[in-house]
């Protein structure tokens, strides 16, 4: 097992890696994040559909890990776990641009991997589209100040999730890790962007217009749901990312300014070594 501070370390060559993918390999790992993430969202409907108020809850939170289960163990880029990148941008141990690459293509290729399987779960029959719309509907009905304060306290949850796998060097150990996390944040009701992807468009496409019980549901609602949740979730990953990087973090800045100490000191040394030398040369001259 790793200790946090291990953590921190192995973490920038992660980070390393992440950023130096080419983006079309990044494309392809974030859509199939988004599509792991969608169907930990869609049996966490069917198995709840049965159940209502704290009960629905927890049979949601029960089943939801699935998804980053699938993104931890069979490797996948998901956005919001990406967030802890922001530590080791601040720290310089890799670039802005390579932060931007990530975060932007993961986010893109999730959103095509969770329409992609709303697109396929709402047309199969498989779901309730009663149960989608209404999954759907009880976001958008949200405020946006509500679903940015819920999407704080989800990423928090999920990316201390992430950092948890990263202590354990066995399969077994990563998915106990992330398992009471995500389902936390889950029964809680909080709010996860990825997730809203694909809740999100499957309820469009199955309750818009229905009427009085998803009167909520509409184009804009959702979109502005998902902005909040994808705020929230950003603002929540950074403080897991900077209060980690606080405390085991290596401070570039210091290091520099020691060096520049190092380097003065060495100059000093060696004038005084010269004008040592010049002294000894002096009075060998004089006893001759």
């Amino acid at each position: 097992m790793f200790t946090p501070a291990e953590i921190s370390k192995n973490y920038i060559a992660v980070a390393e890696k992440k950023t130096s993918t080419p983006w079309y390999k990044l494309l392809v790992l974030a859509v199939l994040a988004g599509a792991f993430i969608a169907f930990g969202a869609a049996l966490a409907t069917v198995v709840s559909a049965d159940f209502s108020g704290s009960a629905a809850s927890l049979v949601k939170g029960a089943v939801f890990p699935l998804g980053l289960i699938l993104v931890v163990v069979c490797g996948a880029e998901l956005f919001t776990g990406n967030c802890l990148l922001l530590a080791p941008a601040v720290n310089r141990d890799i670039g802005v641009k390579g932060l931007f690459k990530n975060l932007g293509t993961a986010y893109v290729g999730n959103l095509i991997g969770g329409v992609l399987i709303a697109v396929l779960v709402v047309f199969c029959g498989a779901v309730n589209p009663d149960a989608v719309a209404a999954a759907a509907a009880a976001k958008a009905s949200l405020g946006f100040g509500e679903v940015l304060l819920r999407g704080i306290l989800c990423n928090m949850l999920v990316c201390l999730a992430v950092w948890a796998t990263m202590a354990s060097k066995s399969t077994v150990g990563k998915i106990l890790a992330l398992y009471l996390p995500v389902f936390a944040f889950v029964a809680c009701g909080f709010e996860h962007s990825v997730a809203d992807m694909y809740y999100l468009s499957a309820g469009l496409m199955t309750g818009e217009g229905y009427g009085a019980p998803f009167a909520s549901l509409t184009f804009g609602n959702s979109v502005l749901c998902l902005l909040a949740a994808t705020i929230g979730n950003v603002i929540g990953g950074a403080a897991i990312a900077f209060a980690y990087n606080f405390v085991y973090g290596k401070r570039k800045k210091k290091l520099k300014v020691q060096s520049a100490e190092q380097a003065n000191n060495i100059e000093t040394q060696s004038a005084d070594i010269s004008t040592d030398e010049a002294a000894a040369a002096m009075s060998s001259v004089e006893d001759k």
